[in-house]
């Protein structure tokens, strides 16, 4: 599992971690029942605190990406296709704004852009 802090980043160093993770978890990179790194020896190799670690396994937890196994460590849960199917629309819901946007320094209209995209769909 590769993970990388980015000290210059807005974002705490919890939420870098758990995005991440989260992200390899949907992506298909971690399968379900891998074991994730200790927490102690994460925040090791990331040279960050264990609560930070923690907290970001917590989020993970609490979302239903990953459960813990009392004295053996935290593994990757059951995808729960519904939770993806979410996170797939609110991506797509983000990219439709951007492509909004674009679109408004266009002036285009919204029929213009649903004209586009039958074009691209049928051919």
């Amino acid at each position: 599992m590769n993970l990388f802090i980015d000290n210059k980043s807005g974002s705490p160093i919890y939420e870098q971690i758990y995005l991440q993770i989260k992200a390899q978890i949907i992506s298909g990179e971690l399968k379900e029942d891998d074991a994730l790194p200790s927490i102690r020896n994460l925040a090791k190799d990331l040279r960050i605190s264990v609560i930070t670690t923690k907290r970001a396994y917590d989020e993970l937890e609490k979302e239903g990406f990953i459960y813990t196994v009392t004295a053996k460590g935290c593994f990757v849960a059951a995808k729960n296709t519904e939770l993806i199917r979410e996170e797939n629309l609110k991506k797509i819901e983000e990219y439709i704004e951007k492509m909004m946007q674009l679109a408004a320094t266009c002036n285009l209209e919204k029929s213009d852009i649903i004209e586009m995209i039958n074009c691209i769909t049928e051919g």
